[in-house]
């Protein structure tokens, strides 16, 4: 009866993973127009297309990945400038995601081993991150300072976004890794305790970007003590090396030291398309002692990051007869690689779990054909027929937004109080691809005077 109930559950298993692994095969490639309209700077385009795409029958971005489509269309909006549809979409993307991973603290070890594909998409980390970062900016484009530190701050507070980041998926691994040593037990009739996969640990908890525009807000408020902290914290997180490779930023002690009766200009500009995830296959000889050799060792369908290299390479100021170009402050790309490690050792433990499961069922299965006419040979043939078909379940979940930046670059001058043209120009090498002119910008003294850009080719 047990090994009969552990073939039902493998069937399970099996039912739920085929049919992710089809539906994301259809759904791959659907986002080129997006890609085209955003490679052009046409925003708005951009946000035309995930409307219509959502009308029909089969949407560009399905019930299941709900939290790509706020998100995606949340960017694009702030980037077309529709800030208050932009905080709109994002606000639900963040509620989307608190509540997939409250559902999943809450969820039985069955549905926390289950492939990814199997469930609607609960988002990443550096989503949920990154998007209190661009609400900020959506706030304080309407003119909401207080609201636009409240978005930052929930990345800074101790138990924040950033705080919790290292440790948020412990418990539900120690639960299903001693789960998964009882069921092997069950399932082979041995007492053993093989060593389970451990990541890495997410080195990254202080964002230079976050600090930066904290600070800005509280020189807007007039809370200069609380800002200074901001800048103080800004140059800690630069002892990063890992993630900043970059020096700091001129700007960030010209911004401290504006000449009394100036007024600062501060330019943030956007440039790339983050990292994208795809399938990749890492191999493990796992630490059974399977009868097979087919079963010895197992193939991971797990996502890896791969670049989307921008053509810009210089981001030049102009205002009046003064120039200025822009300086690197956050390589948000790495950023975002750093702090999926924490996810991704969880997905590879889970999927590490569900296959060393899936194989002992396969070795009880082989063990019964033994006993059988067909013998050893027969029940070898059935485990390589049974590993096939096991690793074609396997696929990876590569759902994600699609359009952050991969870097954040700022620079700034000082000026007389007054009203500008400002020009923004991206360059590759000598040619500019991408050119932003901002007229009649009121530059106030004792005030936030903060503009963006984006050129994400």
């Amino acid at each position: 009866m047990k090994k009969l109930t552990f073939l039902l559950m493998l069937h399970v298993l099996i039912f739920f993973c085929a049919a992710t692994v089809t539906a994301q095969k259809v759904n791959s490639g659907t986002y080129k127009d997006i890609d085209s309209a955003v490679s052009k700077n046409n925003f708005e385009e951009g946000i035309n297309v995930i409307k219509k795409g959502q009308e029909g029958k089969k949407p560009l971005y399905p019930e299941s990945n709900a939290i790509s489509l706020f998100l995606d269309k949340g960017l694009l909006e702030h980037y077309a400038g529709n800030y208050s549809n932009s905080s709109e979409d994002l606000q639900e993307a963040e509620r989307l995601i608190s509540e997939a991973f409250t559902k999943s603290i809450t969820a039985g070890i069955a549905s926390y081993i289950a492939n990814d594909n199997t469930k609607d998409y609960a988002g990443e980390d550096f989503e949920d991150i990154y998007l209190s970062v661009f609400n900020a900016l959506n706030y304080y484009n309407r003119g909401y300072i207080e609201d636009a530190l409240v978005e930052i701050r929930k990345l800074s507070i101790p138990n924040g976004k950033l705080d919790i980041l290292s440790r948020k998926y412990e418990e539900g691994q120690r639960s299903a890794g001693d789960w998964a040593l009882e069921q092997l037990d069950k399932i082979l009739g041995i007492k053993m305790a093989p060593e389970l996969p451990q990541g890495n640990p997410v080195n990254f908890s202080n964002s230079a970007l976050a600090r930066y525009l904290a600070a800005l807000f509280y020189l807007g408020e007039g809370n200069e003590d609380s800002a200074r902290i901001e800048f103080e914290q800004l140059i800690k997180a630069f002892t990063n090396t890992k993630i900043y490779t970059n020096s700091i930023p001129n700007a960030v002690a010209e911004t401290q030291n504006v000449p009394k009766g100036k007024a600062r200009l501060n330019i943030i500009g956007f440039s790339g398309l983050s990292p994208v995830k795809e399938e990749n296959i890492f191999s493990s000889n796992l630490p059974l002692p399977f009868k097979y050799s087919a079963l010895q060792q197992a193939n991971f369908k797990l996502p890896r990051f791969v670049d989307r290299p921008s053509v810009v390479n210089q981001i030049e100021v102009i205002v009046g007869t003064e120039k200025l170009s822009l300086e690197l402050l956050e390589d948000m790309g790495s950023v975002i690689k750093e702090t999926y490690n924490a996810k991704f050792a969880n997905l590879y433990f889970k999927t590490y779990i569900r296959v060393l499961l899936k194989y002992a069922t396969a070795q009880v299965a082989a063990d019964q054909i033994a006993q059988t006419k067909a013998g050893r040979l027969g029940a070898i043939a059935s485990t390589v027929a049974a590993k096939k078909g096991l690793d074609a379940t396997e696929g990876a979940d590569i759902r994600m937004s699609r359009y952050m930046p991969d870097k954040a670059y700022i620079g700034g001058i000082n000026l007389d109080p007054g009203t500008y043209t400002v020009t923004i120009n991206y360059y590759s090498g000598r040619k500019i691809v991408a050119s932003y002119e901002r007229k009649d910008i009121n530059i106030r003294a004792n005030a936030v005077n903060l503009i963006e850009a984006y050129c994400l080719q």
